[in-house]
């Protein structure tokens, strides 16, 4: 007789549920756009930082807060352009909030200001030329509006993505 105990059942159940998430949402597991995104796919910094090694591609990085009213103003616009999605898909793409932020100095080259965006090349170098060349000299990593970050990512991606001149 072919019966399945309730723990078959449920093993089995999870095992299916844990497969479709990473399907369905790629990247790593538990990374999500935390308001930056769902149609992008997120790494967590240390999976990303592997991901842009193996690939050569390289990796964007948002540190944010959640109680930052600079980085909630940004999110929403960043998640709705098409731009930034679209440019997306040549970056490793990792975003962090609060305890997530990592403590290394280099992820703070001109002050722990936030939010911050950083593009780093594939060995995981903080590029600190890659900045928001139209905002404020003392805040090069903030950006509070996407034209800002699409110019930067098409520089970054001209720069550290294979030489490709496209931009959008």
């Amino acid at each position: 007789m072919a019966t399945i105990n309730m723990t078959t059942w449920t093993a089995t159940f999870i095992a299916f549920l844990t497969l479709f998430a990473a399907v369905v949402y790629g990247g790593s597991e538990g990374a999500d756009g935390k308001g930056f995104g769902d149609n992008i796919e997120w790494w967590a910094l240390n999976d990303g930082l592997a991901q842009s090694k193996s690939t050569g591609k390289p990796l964007m990085l948002i540190i944010h807060k959640t109680w930052c009213g600079a980085c909630k103003a940004l999110k929403p616009k960043f998640a709705a352009s098409t731009e930034i999605e679209s440019l997306s898909k040549k970056f490793i793409m990792v975003n962090v909030q609060d305890d997530e932020e990592p403590s290394d100095s280099k992820y703070v080259p001109d002050g722990g200001y936030i939010p911050r965006i950083l593009f780093l090349n594939s060995v995981g170098e903080v590029q600190t030329e890659l900045i928001n060349k139209a905002g404020n000299p003392k805040y090069k990593y903030y950006y509070p509006d996407v034209s800002g970050v699409v110019a930067t990512m098409n520089e970054a991606h001209r720069k550290l993505g294979g030489g490709g001149t496209e931009e959008l």
